[in-house]
């Protein structure tokens, strides 16, 4: 990591958004994942095996790299990946950080679609690359390549990208997907690709090839946190046949968190044993939010501008009013005890905000937005 990594890197503007508004809110109306496991439910999906395992389980140091059972289990979700091109970490971020600062250095060049998830750009201008943003379309949130073909440039060392996306639930065609992998593997650039939404996409036919299985300097970043509605364990990797970079990386972990959770991993492993169990969960949940959400939008269209996602759990609605959208997020804490979160958190410009419907509650959270609507946003009604 660069001198500057850690000193130049700003504060996550969302972390500090929830620090500021959560503690008001009955309601998450904004999460960027689905319900969450509990522990109960989750060992009850254990095999055998894993249950013993759980029942005699010590509480040391971990293999740093990760488990291997659970690297295996891992690699098992790509075609052509073997375990030991999968390293383990405390969440997404950590991989992130790690990965962002390995492959950058001052004066380097990185590209970014846009609207991002903080990290995605700011860990890449701390570690000193010159940042380049290409905003998703807002008429559909589609992927201009032409416009990221003319933003690659000779330096450029990292073109990133997150689909499905957040915060918008875009998916690419595998026609984009394949010709950003061309773009970023023209220059020698790698692709980053964060799918921490993989498998949640509406139509299974939409299922995209993960980055790591274009194979090269493509790298793809997974969770437990977002999919598989298991956050709490804090179980992050990394996937890529790039193995120098790994090991960099590895290096690079051993000063921060060295070592994961001994219980958060084999309660990971449980849950991808599992996964089509756990994942038909999340697609339930899903399935049932779009079905209240659908017709919320439809009858508040002009109010609220809705491009329906095409996969994940979160959507980028815009407010089609004078309200201002930061308003509309305090007010409606504090008024209904419901939370959004506003696009300024992503320095996204206008009226959108994020809106979350991975939670068992959103039926609850839905009807106090509908009644703040009626009291305050009624009259703008068509």
């Amino acid at each position: 990591m660069t001198a500057t990594s850690l000193h130049s890197v700003q504060g996550l503007k969302l972390e500090r958004f929830f620090a500021e508004l959560g503690a008001k809110a009955e309601h998450l109306l904004c999460t960027s994942d689905i319900e969450p496991y509990r522990l109960r439910d989750l060992l009850a999906l254990a095999d055998p095996e894993l249950r013993a395992r759980w029942d005699r389980l010590a509480l040391g140091y971990t293999d740093p790299g990760g488990m291997p059972a659970l690297r295996e289990e891992i690699a098992g979700m790509y075609a052509g990946i073997a375990a030991d091109e999968v390293v383990t970490f405390a969440g997404a971020d950590e991989a992130i950080f790690l990965a962002l600062n390995a492959i950058l250095r001052p004066g380097d060049h990185a590209v970014v679609t846009w609207p991002a998830y903080q990290s995605l750009h700011e860990v890449a201008s701390a570690a000193g690359a010159d940042v380049t943003l290409v905003p998703l379309d807002p008429d559909g949130w589609e992927l201009d390549v032409e416009e990221l073909r003319r933003a690659v440039r000779p330096t450029t060392r990292v073109v990133i990208v997150n689909f499905p996306h957040n915060p918008t639930g875009a998916l690419p065609s595998r026609e984009t997907l394949d010709a950003v992998e061309a773009i970023a593997a023209e220059v020698g650039a790698h692709l980053f690709s964060d799918e921490v939404y993989r498998h949640l996409e509406y139509d299974p036919a939409d299922l995209l090839p993960a980055a790591a299985e274009y194979g090269g300097l493509a790298v793809s970043v997974g969770v437990m946190s977002k999919s598989f509605g298991l956050a709490g364990l804090r179980i992050g990797w990394l996937a890529t046949k790039d193995r120098e970079l790994l090991q960099r990386i590895s290096i690079y972990k051993e000063y921060l968190s060295s070592c994961n959770s001994a219980p958060s991993e084999l309660l990971a492993l449980v849950a991808l044993r599992a996964r089509e169990t756990v994942l038909a969960r999340s697609g339930r949940l899903l399935a049932e939010n779009l079905a209240l959400l659908d017709p919320f939008f439809a009858e508040w269209e002009g109010v609220f501008e809705w491009i329906r996602p095409r996969a994940g759990c979160v959507g980028f609605p815009r407010l089609d009013s004078a309200l201002p959208v930061n308003e509309l997020a305090v007010r409606l804490v504090e008024e209904e005890g419901v939370l959004l979160v506003p696009g300024s958190v992503y320095d996204y410009p206008g009226n959108h905000f994020r809106l979350g419907f991975g939670r068992a509650d959103l039926p609850v959270a839905l009807a106090g937005l509908e009644r703040f609507a009626q009291r305050e946003l009624a009259r703008h009604v068509a």
